[in-house]
């Protein structure tokens, strides 16, 4: 059997260079790579091109390579919690592709399948667009949008295996399911790191075969984006 496993996240993010592109898993705070995102942070690397559904806030996550100023552009469907984010893009620091959120979901998972574009209705008659090839399907209009073509995805997942096979645990399985294998090479950072043979076949998410390399990461934080409580009576 292979190991995937590194022994750290320095290990784990070996390769990653400036100008490249990045997937990056996880729906606003939830399920994101804290301990790669952090590891990234403090290297000199600059000019990426990050792939994420949103960049979390602003002291967090994504929002802490946007304030060193590591990012040259963001793919995202969403930039709503993020004040610096909305700052960069407005004024023209920051390129920013917009991208309708099921539509970044099947770029990913076209990706991970090897398939080199589709074909949506999302966007026809909108500025996404504009550019690209229109065919008529059924009565309705469709664009063709590509696969996205990464050169790492970073993951996060509960639980991992030696062999790289994945368990995600409730909402945090949101883009990390597609992101997985949809990239030359994908890291995934985990809360527990087992042996292989002790997670139970029926329960993997993600196959081994999707990850190159894997670790334990520490020190979840696991902040909550939007805290609402109940009134009290």
């Amino acid at each position: 059997m292979i190991t995937k496993k590194v022994n750290s996240v320095h290990d784990a993010i070996t390769g990653i260079e400036s100008g490249m592109t990045i997937m990056f898993g996880g729906f606003g705070l939830c399920g994101i790579p804290e301990n790669t995102i952090a590891a990234l942070v403090k290297t000199p690397i600059t000019d990426l091109t990050c792939i994420s559904n949103n960049a979390g806030v602003d002291d967090f996550g994504l929002g802490l390579l946007l304030q060193k100023r590591q990012v040259k552009k963001m793919i995202s469907s969403y930039v709503g919690e993020n004040a610096e984010f909305e700052r960069q893009m407005l004024s023209g620091e920051l390129e920013v592709e917009l991208t309708p959120q099921g539509t970044l979901a099947e770029k990913c998972r076209a990706a991970q399948a090897g398939i080199p574009a589709f074909f949506t209705p999302a966007g026809y008659g909108t500025e996404v667009a504009e550019g690209k090839e229109i065919r008529e399907f059924n009565g309705k209009m469709h664009i063709m949008e590509h696969a996205f073509k990464a050169d790492f995805a970073i993951v996060k997942a509960w639980k991992g295996d030696e062999a790289g096979n994945l368990i995600f645990k409730g909402t945090a399985r949101n883009f990390n399911a597609c992101m997985a294998g949809a990239a030359k090479i994908t890291i995934a950072e985990v809360e527990e790191l087992v042996p292989v043979g002790t997670l139970d076949p029926n329960q993997i998410h993600i196959p081994g075969i999707m990850v190159q390399r894997i670790f334990q990461g520490e020190k979840f934080e696991k902040r909550i984006e939007q805290r609402t409580v109940r009134q009290k009576n």
